[in-house]
C-alpha cells in the first residue's frame, strides 16, 4: 500500500476504509471507516487493538463487554464536536445504527487491555492552535492529556478556508529526547461547495537517508494519507473549503507521548504568531450542534 489512500480503495463490506498495521506495512496504527445503513448492525473483534468508535455523521449504539453506549454523533465533521466510545483489545463489539451514518474506527495495536468507556462530547477538550492563516481547531478527544489509552492518540483538526494546517512542517520517526516514533493516519474530509464537492492538499517530504518520502498530494472527501516518516505538513485548505482530518498516531515508545520536532528551515514561522490574531472563523464547531 502507498501513502496515499483513495477513496474506496481499501472497502471491503460495509467498511469502507480498511487500514491496518499489515497493510500499511508498520507496526502499531490502523483505521476503518464503518459505512452503515439505516437499521445497519455489524459486530466485528478488536483482535490486538484499542479501538475508539467515532461518528463522522449519524448517532448509534456501541456493545461491548456488557456495557451499552448510546453515541449522539453528529451530522457532520463539520456541524459539532462528537461523544464517542472506548472499546479495548480482545472484545466483541457491535455498532448499529437506527438512521444509518458513517463511524471512523482510530486503533492501535496495544499490549494492556482497559476498561470500555464512555466519551462525552464536553470533556473533549477543542485548542485553538496557530494564528493567522495558520490559525485551527484540534479536538483533543484521545490524547494523552485527555483520554486514557494504552498506545492510542487521536485527534480531529478542523482548518478554516484558505488557512494552512499541521504547519510548520514537523516529523515524529525517531525515538530521542524530545522526540517520539508516531505513525500516523491523515483520514481527509473536505466541506462541500455550492456546486460539487471540495479539495485540499497534504505535503510529506523526507527526514533523512532511509526516511525516503515524496507526496504533495489532492485530497477530496475520504482520501487518506499514510505517513511512516519524514516531514508533513502543510494541509492546505484551499479557498472556498473548509477542511476536516483525524489523526490517528501509535508507536513503540514506551510512553504514550505526542512528542515532535520542527522542520529547523521552517520552525521559525511559530515566532510570528505572537504578532497575529487567531482567525475569528474559530472555533469552527463547538459541542452545538450547527447546520
Amino acid at each position: 500500500m502507498g501513502p496515499v489512500v483513495r477513496r474506496g480503495e481499501t472497502a471491503d463490506g460495509t467498511f469502507s476504509l480498511v487500514i491496518t498495521p499489515g497493510t500499511a506495512g508498520w507496526g502499531y496504527s490502523s483505521l476503518r471507516v464503518l459505512d452503515l445503513p439505516a437499521g445497519g448492525r455489524v459486530s466485528f473483534d478488536t483482535g490486538e487493538d484499542e479501538m475508539v468508535v467515532l461518528p463522522l455523521s449519524g448517532a448509534c449504539v456501541v456493545e461491548c463487554d456488557g456495557e451499552t453506549f448510546e453515541l449522539a454523533g453528529r451530522e457532520s465533521v463539520f456541524s459539532r464536536v462528537t461523544d464517542f466510545a472506548y472499546v479495548p483489545r480482545d472484545a466483541r463489539v457491535t455498532v448499529s445504527s437506527g438512521a444509518g451514518g458513517r463511524f471512523a474506527l482510530p486503533a492501535a495495536r496495544a499490549s494492556r487491555r482497559l476498561a470500555a468507556r464512555y466519551g462525552p462530547a464536553d470533556g473533549v477538550s477543542v485548542e485553538l492552535r496557530g494564528a493567522g492563516q495558520a490559525s485551527r481547531q484540534v479536538n483533543n478527544f484521545c490524547t494523552p492529556e485527555a483520554f486514557d489509552a494504552d498506545k492510542l492518540i487521536a485527534v480531529e483538526v478542523l482548518t478554516p478556508a484558505a488557512n494552512w494546517s499541521s504547519y510548520p512542517p514537523h516529523k515524529h520517526d525517531e525515538e530521542r529526547e524530545g522526540e517520539a516514533r508516531l505513525e500516523e493516519v491523515y483520514y481527509f474530509e473536505v466541506a462541500p461547495g455550492p456546486t460539487g464537492e471540495g479539495i485540499a492538499y497534504q505535503r510529506v517530504y523526507s527526514s533523512g537517508p532511509g526516511r525516503e518520502i515524496d507526496v504533495c498530494t489532492e485530497v477530496r472527501s475520504g482520501d487518506t494519507v499514510l505517513i511512516p516518516h519524514g516531514w508533513h505538513g502543510p494541509s492546505m485548505a484551499v479557498p472556498g473549503y473548509d477542511l476536516y482530518y483525524l489523526n490517528v498516531m501509535a508507536g513503540p515508545s514506551p510512553d504514550r507521548a505526542w512528542l515532535i520536532c520542527d522542520d529547523p528551515a521552517h520552525g521559525w514561522v511559530r515566532g510570528t504568531w505572537d504578532d497575529q490574531e487567531i482567525d475569528p472563523r474559530l472555533p469552527l464547531t463547538t459541542t452545538e450542534e450547527r447546520s
